[in-house]
Protein backbone atom coordinates (compact mmCIF):
# COMPACT_ATOMS: atom_id res chain seq x y z
CA UNK A 1 0.00 0.00 0.00
CA UNK A 2 1.39 4.00 -0.33
CA UNK A 3 1.37 6.13 2.28
CA UNK A 4 -2.05 7.49 1.29
CA UNK A 5 -4.15 3.98 1.88
CA UNK A 6 -1.83 3.44 4.96
CA UNK A 7 -2.57 6.43 7.01
CA UNK A 8 0.27 7.67 10.14
CA UNK A 9 -1.26 5.79 13.42
CA UNK A 10 -2.79 9.36 14.60
CA UNK A 11 -5.27 9.22 11.63
CA UNK A 12 -6.15 5.46 11.66
CA UNK A 13 -7.18 6.08 15.09
CA UNK A 14 -9.44 9.15 14.56
CA UNK A 15 -10.45 7.15 11.22
CA UNK A 16 -11.72 4.23 13.66
CA UNK A 17 -13.64 6.73 15.96
CA UNK A 18 -15.54 8.60 13.45
CA UNK A 19 -16.44 5.56 11.45
CA UNK A 20 -18.19 3.98 14.40
CA UNK A 21 -20.37 7.15 14.85
CA UNK A 22 -23.32 7.85 12.37
CA UNK A 23 -24.15 11.56 10.40
CA UNK A 24 -23.89 11.92 6.79
CA UNK A 25 -21.51 14.91 6.74
CA UNK A 26 -18.50 15.85 8.99
CA UNK A 27 -16.36 18.89 8.74
CA UNK A 28 -12.78 18.15 9.88
CA UNK A 29 -11.24 21.20 11.41
CA UNK A 30 -7.19 22.15 12.38
CA UNK A 31 -4.17 23.80 11.23
CA UNK A 32 -2.61 22.52 8.13
CA UNK A 33 -0.19 19.28 8.58
CA UNK A 34 -2.31 17.66 10.77
CA UNK A 35 -4.09 14.75 8.03
CA UNK A 36 -7.23 16.87 7.56
CA UNK A 37 -7.36 15.45 3.75
CA UNK A 38 -5.66 11.84 4.93
CA UNK A 39 -8.52 11.54 7.39
CA UNK A 40 -11.13 12.66 4.71
CA UNK A 41 -9.97 9.95 2.20
CA UNK A 42 -9.17 7.34 4.85
CA UNK A 43 -13.06 8.07 5.57
CA UNK A 44 -14.62 8.24 2.50
CA UNK A 45 -12.46 5.21 1.13
CA UNK A 46 -14.37 3.31 4.15
CA UNK A 47 -17.67 4.26 3.51
CA UNK A 48 -17.56 3.02 -0.34
CA UNK A 49 -14.99 -0.30 0.52
CA UNK A 50 -17.35 -3.27 0.05
CA UNK A 51 -15.61 -5.22 2.49
CA UNK A 52 -15.08 -2.74 5.25
CA UNK A 53 -14.06 -3.32 8.63
CA UNK A 54 -14.03 -1.55 12.05
CA UNK A 55 -10.43 -0.80 11.11
CA UNK A 56 -11.58 1.07 7.80
CA UNK A 57 -11.44 0.00 4.41
CA UNK A 58 -10.01 -3.54 3.31
CA UNK A 59 -7.23 -1.80 0.83
CA UNK A 60 -7.94 -4.48 -1.74
CA UNK A 61 -11.44 -4.71 -2.64
CA UNK A 62 -12.29 -3.16 -6.62
CA UNK A 63 -13.69 0.09 -4.72
CA UNK A 64 -10.62 0.69 -2.86
CA UNK A 65 -8.65 -0.08 -6.17
CA UNK A 66 -10.74 2.65 -8.15
CA UNK A 67 -10.20 4.91 -5.19
CA UNK A 68 -6.49 4.18 -5.59
CA UNK A 69 -6.43 5.05 -9.51
CA UNK A 70 -8.90 8.03 -9.28
CA UNK A 71 -11.60 6.21 -10.93
CA UNK A 72 -14.23 5.58 -8.17
CA UNK A 73 -17.56 6.36 -9.88
CA UNK A 74 -19.47 6.77 -6.65
CA UNK A 75 -16.83 9.38 -5.14
CA UNK A 76 -16.93 12.86 -6.04
CA UNK A 77 -13.55 15.15 -4.82
CA UNK A 78 -13.93 18.83 -5.23
CA UNK A 79 -11.13 20.90 -4.51
CA UNK A 80 -8.87 23.98 -5.79
CA UNK A 81 -7.13 22.93 -9.28
CA UNK A 82 -4.14 23.27 -8.09
CA UNK A 83 -5.04 21.11 -5.12
CA UNK A 84 -6.14 17.97 -7.20
CA UNK A 85 -3.42 18.80 -10.19
CA UNK A 86 -1.07 18.15 -6.43
CA UNK A 87 -2.67 15.42 -5.45
CA UNK A 88 -2.79 13.26 -8.42
CA UNK A 89 -7.00 13.69 -9.14
CA UNK A 90 -7.39 14.14 -12.37
CA UNK A 91 -9.94 17.42 -13.68
CA UNK A 92 -12.56 17.01 -15.92
CA UNK A 93 -12.24 17.26 -19.69
CA UNK A 94 -13.00 20.72 -20.32
CA UNK A 95 -11.06 22.19 -17.42
CA UNK A 96 -7.81 20.33 -18.63
CA UNK A 97 -8.25 21.50 -21.88
CA UNK A 98 -8.51 24.89 -21.02
CA UNK A 99 -5.38 24.74 -19.06
CA UNK A 100 -3.69 22.80 -20.82
CA UNK A 101 -3.96 25.38 -24.32
CA UNK A 102 -3.17 28.15 -21.78
CA UNK A 103 -6.25 29.65 -22.11
CA UNK A 104 -6.44 30.16 -18.13
CA UNK A 105 -4.01 28.83 -15.26
CA UNK A 106 -5.74 26.07 -12.93
CA UNK A 107 -8.44 27.88 -10.36
CA UNK A 108 -6.70 28.37 -6.39
CA UNK A 109 -10.64 28.27 -5.73
CA UNK A 110 -13.40 25.57 -5.23
CA UNK A 111 -15.05 27.09 -8.91
CA UNK A 112 -19.19 26.91 -9.03
CA UNK A 113 -19.09 24.65 -11.82
CA UNK A 114 -17.32 22.20 -10.11
CA UNK A 115 -19.61 22.28 -6.71
CA UNK A 116 -22.79 22.44 -9.71
CA UNK A 117 -21.67 19.26 -11.12
CA UNK A 118 -21.22 17.80 -7.31
CA UNK A 119 -24.97 18.42 -6.82
CA UNK A 120 -25.84 16.40 -9.73
CA UNK A 121 -23.80 13.51 -8.87
CA UNK A 122 -25.28 13.45 -5.34
CA UNK A 123 -28.45 12.99 -7.18
CA UNK A 124 -27.38 10.21 -8.83
CA UNK A 125 -27.74 6.73 -8.53
CA UNK A 126 -24.96 4.72 -6.81
CA UNK A 127 -22.99 2.79 -9.30
CA UNK A 128 -21.34 0.04 -6.45
CA UNK A 129 -24.58 0.20 -4.63
CA UNK A 130 -22.78 1.15 -1.36
CA UNK A 131 -23.68 4.83 -0.94
CA UNK A 132 -21.81 7.64 -2.60
CA UNK A 133 -19.20 10.41 -1.09
CA UNK A 134 -17.53 13.43 -1.24
CA UNK A 135 -14.53 15.10 -0.18
CA UNK A 136 -14.34 18.51 -0.27
CA UNK A 137 -11.43 19.76 0.87
CA UNK A 138 -9.55 22.17 1.75
CA UNK A 139 -13.12 23.77 1.95
CA UNK A 140 -12.21 27.29 3.11
CA UNK A 141 -11.32 27.40 -0.51
CA UNK A 142 -14.99 27.61 -1.34
CA UNK A 143 -15.77 30.96 -2.12
CA UNK A 144 -19.68 32.22 -0.92
CA UNK A 145 -21.17 31.44 -3.92
CA UNK A 146 -19.89 27.81 -4.15
CA UNK A 147 -20.86 27.29 -0.15
CA UNK A 148 -24.39 28.80 -0.66
CA UNK A 149 -24.43 26.29 -3.22
CA UNK A 150 -23.37 23.06 -1.64
CA UNK A 151 -26.02 24.28 1.66
CA UNK A 152 -29.31 22.81 0.26
CA UNK A 153 -28.03 19.62 -0.39
CA UNK A 154 -25.94 19.74 2.67
CA UNK A 155 -28.72 19.91 4.84
CA UNK A 156 -30.98 17.57 2.81
CA UNK A 157 -28.55 15.25 1.41
CA UNK A 158 -30.66 12.97 -1.67
CA UNK A 159 -30.32 9.28 -1.03
CA UNK A 160 -27.51 7.92 -0.01
CA UNK A 161 -24.87 10.47 -0.04
CA UNK A 162 -21.97 11.47 2.92
CA UNK A 163 -19.89 14.48 3.05
CA UNK A 164 -16.26 15.30 4.64
CA UNK A 165 -15.43 19.01 4.52
CA UNK A 166 -11.81 18.79 5.48
CA UNK A 167 -10.29 22.51 6.75
CA UNK A 168 -7.24 24.39 7.47
CA UNK A 169 -9.52 27.18 8.56
CA UNK A 170 -12.75 26.48 9.61
CA UNK A 171 -13.57 29.69 10.98
CA UNK A 172 -13.64 31.10 7.37
CA UNK A 173 -16.83 28.81 6.52
CA UNK A 174 -20.35 30.18 6.55
CA UNK A 175 -21.27 29.27 9.76
CA UNK A 176 -24.86 27.76 8.11
CA UNK A 177 -22.30 25.47 6.52
CA UNK A 178 -20.50 24.49 10.09
CA UNK A 179 -24.05 24.10 11.86
CA UNK A 180 -24.94 21.16 9.21
CA UNK A 181 -21.59 19.06 9.89
CA UNK A 182 -20.72 17.22 12.80
CA UNK A 183 -17.13 18.82 14.10
CA UNK A 184 -13.97 16.87 14.25
CA UNK A 185 -11.06 18.50 15.78
CA UNK A 186 -7.60 17.23 14.64
CA UNK A 187 -5.80 14.93 17.26
CA UNK A 188 -2.16 16.71 17.26
CA UNK A 189 0.24 13.36 17.81
CA UNK A 190 2.74 13.16 20.18
CA UNK A 191 6.43 13.86 19.16
CA UNK A 192 7.61 10.23 19.23
CA UNK A 193 5.08 9.36 17.79
CA UNK A 194 5.59 11.70 14.56
CA UNK A 195 9.33 11.42 14.80
CA UNK A 196 8.95 7.62 14.24
CA UNK A 197 6.35 8.39 11.35
CA UNK A 198 9.03 10.76 9.74
CA UNK A 199 11.35 8.25 9.99
CA UNK A 200 9.22 5.96 8.49
CA UNK A 201 8.89 8.37 5.32
CA UNK A 202 12.70 8.47 5.11
CA UNK A 203 13.97 11.20 7.52
CA UNK A 204 16.67 10.72 9.20
CA UNK A 205 16.11 11.17 12.71
CA UNK A 206 18.42 14.18 13.38
CA UNK A 207 16.40 16.25 10.17
CA UNK A 208 13.12 14.42 12.01
CA UNK A 209 13.40 16.40 14.87
CA UNK A 210 14.77 19.84 13.57
CA UNK A 211 11.48 20.00 10.45
CA UNK A 212 9.08 19.24 12.93
CA UNK A 213 10.61 21.87 15.05
CA UNK A 214 9.98 24.23 11.94
CA UNK A 215 6.94 22.86 11.17
CA UNK A 216 5.25 23.73 15.30
CA UNK A 217 4.73 19.94 15.77
CA UNK A 218 2.75 19.12 12.40
CA UNK A 219 3.95 16.31 11.15
CA UNK A 220 3.11 16.71 7.50
CA UNK A 221 4.08 20.04 7.30
CA UNK A 222 7.18 18.82 8.70
CA UNK A 223 7.51 16.44 5.53
CA UNK A 224 6.26 19.10 3.05
CA UNK A 225 9.61 20.76 4.13
CA UNK A 226 11.99 18.02 3.74
CA UNK A 227 10.33 17.71 -0.03
CA UNK A 228 10.79 21.13 -0.72
CA UNK A 229 14.34 20.65 -1.47
CA UNK A 230 15.27 22.79 1.49
CA UNK A 231 18.14 21.68 3.50
CA UNK A 232 17.72 21.11 7.30
CA UNK A 233 20.56 22.65 8.58
CA UNK A 234 19.71 25.91 6.77
CA UNK A 235 16.96 25.70 9.09
CA UNK A 236 18.85 25.69 12.41
CA UNK A 237 21.37 28.21 10.92
CA UNK A 238 18.69 31.07 10.10
CA UNK A 239 18.11 32.69 12.91
CA UNK A 240 21.75 34.15 13.08
CA UNK A 241 22.11 34.02 9.06
CA UNK A 242 19.11 36.57 9.29
CA UNK A 243 20.80 38.79 12.00
CA UNK A 244 24.32 39.24 9.96
CA UNK A 245 22.09 40.08 6.63
CA UNK A 246 22.99 36.94 4.95
CA UNK A 247 20.81 35.79 1.66
CA UNK A 248 22.68 32.58 0.85
CA UNK A 249 20.84 30.38 3.16
CA UNK A 250 17.32 31.75 1.47
CA UNK A 251 18.38 32.37 -1.94
CA UNK A 252 16.91 29.68 -3.40
CA UNK A 253 13.42 29.71 -1.06
CA UNK A 254 10.20 31.47 -2.40
CA UNK A 255 9.11 34.69 -1.04
CA UNK A 256 6.48 33.19 0.99
CA UNK A 257 8.34 30.21 2.16
CA UNK A 258 10.72 33.05 3.35
CA UNK A 259 8.22 35.02 4.99
CA UNK A 260 6.94 31.93 6.64
CA UNK A 261 10.40 31.40 8.34
CA UNK A 262 10.44 34.84 9.49
CA UNK A 263 7.29 34.89 10.83
CA UNK A 264 8.23 32.01 13.22
CA UNK A 265 11.56 33.74 14.19
CA UNK A 266 9.70 37.14 15.68
CA UNK A 267 7.13 34.30 17.33
CA UNK A 268 9.89 32.65 18.79
CA UNK A 269 11.90 35.74 19.67
CA UNK A 270 8.57 37.32 21.31
CA UNK A 271 8.48 34.22 22.93
CA UNK A 272 11.69 34.81 24.81
CA UNK A 273 11.31 38.26 25.10
CA UNK A 274 8.33 37.68 27.20
CA UNK A 275 9.78 34.55 28.85
CA UNK A 276 8.08 31.66 27.07
CA UNK A 277 9.37 28.65 25.32
CA UNK A 278 10.13 29.00 21.73
CA UNK A 279 8.18 26.78 19.11
CA UNK A 280 9.87 26.55 15.85
CA UNK A 281 13.64 26.75 16.67
CA UNK A 282 15.53 25.20 19.28
CA UNK A 283 16.51 28.20 22.33
CA UNK A 284 20.44 27.97 21.37
CA UNK A 285 20.22 28.82 17.93
CA UNK A 286 18.45 31.80 18.73
CA UNK A 287 19.94 35.40 19.15
CA UNK A 288 18.95 37.27 22.23
CA UNK A 289 15.80 39.06 21.65
CA UNK A 290 16.04 42.44 20.41
CA UNK A 291 13.53 45.21 21.30
CA UNK A 292 10.00 43.98 21.36
CA UNK A 293 8.62 47.66 20.04
CA UNK A 294 10.89 46.73 16.99
CA UNK A 295 10.16 42.97 16.53
CA UNK A 296 5.90 44.04 16.99
CA UNK A 297 6.81 46.30 14.25
CA UNK A 298 8.56 43.85 11.84
CA UNK A 299 5.78 41.02 12.45
CA UNK A 300 3.25 43.64 11.78
CA UNK A 301 5.55 44.15 8.17
CA UNK A 302 5.23 40.72 7.21
CA UNK A 303 1.99 39.76 7.93
CA UNK A 304 1.56 42.85 4.98
CA UNK A 305 4.28 41.25 2.70
CA UNK A 306 2.34 38.16 3.49
CA UNK A 307 -0.48 39.11 1.22
CA UNK A 308 1.71 39.75 -1.95
CA UNK A 309 3.89 36.83 -1.62
CA UNK A 310 3.03 35.37 -5.12
CA UNK A 311 2.27 38.67 -6.83
CA UNK A 312 4.86 38.70 -9.65
CA UNK A 313 7.63 40.51 -8.12
CA UNK A 314 11.57 40.26 -8.63
CA UNK A 315 12.16 37.78 -6.29
CA UNK A 316 15.53 38.08 -5.64
CA UNK A 317 14.88 41.72 -4.90
CA UNK A 318 12.20 40.86 -2.74
CA UNK A 319 14.47 38.32 -1.13
CA UNK A 320 17.28 40.78 -0.57
CA UNK A 321 14.75 43.44 1.50
CA UNK A 322 13.12 40.56 3.40
CA UNK A 323 16.89 39.65 4.75
CA UNK A 324 17.45 43.71 4.92
CA UNK A 325 14.64 44.19 7.01
CA UNK A 326 15.09 40.64 9.32
CA UNK A 327 18.85 42.47 10.17
CA UNK A 328 17.35 45.36 11.21
CA UNK A 329 15.10 44.68 13.57
CA UNK A 330 16.77 41.37 14.66
CA UNK A 331 20.11 43.93 15.79
CA UNK A 332 17.56 46.45 17.45
CA UNK A 333 18.88 47.32 21.06
CA UNK A 334 16.54 46.25 23.14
Amino acid sequence: MSAETEPAPWIAQQSRQLLAQRGHAWLLQGPSGLGQYSLGLALVRAWLCEQPTEQGACGQCPSCHAVDVRTQADLCVLMPETVMLELGWPLDEKAQSDIDEKKRKPSKEIRIEAMRDAIEFAQRTSARGRGKAVLIYPAERMNHVTANALLKTLEEPPGDVRFVLASEAAHQLLPTIRSRCLMHVMTWPQEPQALAWLQQQGLPAADGHTLLRAAGGRPEDALLFARSGRDPKSWRSLPRAMQRGELAPVADWSPAQVIDALHKLCHDLLALGTGAQPRYFDAPDLPAPPALPALGAWQRELVREARTAEHPFNTGLMLEALVSRAQTALNSKP
